[in-house]
């Protein structure tokens, strides 16, 4: 099966377009061979008989309650570490250059994320548009910095995730979610009794809030994060304005994992549909500090922690401003983090460049 790095994957992919006519949705992208007869290949694969949080939540009410609560916060948003308290209901648009419209780039069956979560037939993969991180390396500043997305409602999104199930992707994949987060639960609400079930994955940055986090408990299945800087400088040069995010990503990280688990591939399928995964992009010059990262994950989660150490680092956006990260990272700079994660004992890292 072909793999797409995500850059070329949003590339070759085409916006959504800009109205839903009566729930009738085109999904961007030219559908994989293998997901033209996508019911027959769901119906032939071996069923996990797992089932998702969310689902109950939306059965005692309490994740329409959680959706409407977060959205409140919108009128002075602090939904993000940043605390900009924008008014985005009314249309101002906060720090993340989001406002309280539902704004998304491109949705898919994708088959450029870890393994355990792409199977046979794809991530369920939402790519929301606008990011609070603000990274001046972005691969994806288009659409994260750019802004280049289309505007939609809790229903059209409902209807997204339903029909990237009935394409038999594995889960539903939400990206940079962390700014429409009571969207997402909104739409989780309204996609249930139409008969969602397959997991939810977090796609973040990893800069979350704990007390944001908190009304996450019992609805994520799957906390995909980045763990992108231990230094409080290297955060705030490459990320302005983020010098926080070490501490606050340390903290998210031990909320996601108290919540989710430690990650394991489900007996029946292959896939993991819930657990903690964590993702650190390794960069020229040890500018991050990789070594503390890796060695603070070994020192406060189980060894058994999913990890992906990836090697993709491509100097884009504004990178050639910054000299120390304007080239790819060498292979002696990553060997030495995979030598690291070995001698800290940890078991369950991926590594891709040898």
């Amino acid at each position: 099966m072909h793999k797409q790095n995500r850059r070329r994957f949003i590339r070759n992919m085409a916006a959504l377009p800009a109205a839903l006519m009566a729930n009738k949705i085109l999904l961007t992208g030219v559908i994989p061979s293998e997901l033209s007869g996508a019911n027959t290949n769901a119906r032939n694969m071996k069923k996990s008989s797992y089932k998702p949080g969310y689902v109950a939540m939306h059965e005692s009410g309490e994740l329409k309650v959680r959706g409407q609560i977060l959205y409140e916060k919108m009128h002075r948003c602090t939904l993000c570490p940043r605390d900009c308290e924008t008014d985005r209901i009314s249309g101002q648009r906060g720090d993340c250059n989001a406002n309280g419209d539902l704004e998304i780039s491109s949705v898919s069956a994708h088959f450029g994320e870890e393994e355990e979560l792409v199977g046979r037939n794809g991530s369920g993969t939402v790519f929301f548009t606008n990011c609070a991180m603000l990274c001046v390396f972005c691969i994806n500043y288009d659409v994260s910095q750019l802004g280049h997305g289309n505007k939609y409602n809790t229903r059209n999104l409902a209807d997204m995730m339903l029909l990237l199930q009935r394409w038999g992707c594995h889960n539903i994949n939400v990206v940079s979610p962390s700014h429409y987060v009571p969207h997402i639960l909104m739409a989780l609400d309204r996609a249930v009794p139409d008969g969602l079930s397959i997991p939810l994955v977090y796609n973040t940055s990893g800069w979350e809030k704990t007390d944001i986090l908190e009304f996450l408990d019992g609805i994520v299945d799957v906390y995909l994060t980045d763990f992108k800087y231990a230094d409080a400088d290297a955060a705030d040069t490459y990320s302005p304005g983020a010098d926080c995010y070490p501490e606050v990503a340390r903290k998210a990280m031990l909320e996601m994992h108290h919540q989710v688990g430690v990650a394991h591939p489900d007996p029946d399928t292959g896939l993991i549909n819930k657990g903690l995964m964590i993702r650190h992009l390794v960069m020229p010059k040890n500018v991050i500090r990789s070594d503390k990262v890796i060695k603070w994950i070994a020192g406060n989660l189980p060894k058994e922690t999913y990890i992906n150490i990836m090697s993709q680092y491509t100097p884009m956006f504004k990178a050639r401003e910054h000299p120390e990260i304007n080239r790819r990272i060498t292979r002696s700079e990553y060997n030495e983090v995979i030598s690291i994660a070995r001698q800290q004992g940890l078991t369950n890292f991926r590594q891709q460049m040898r």
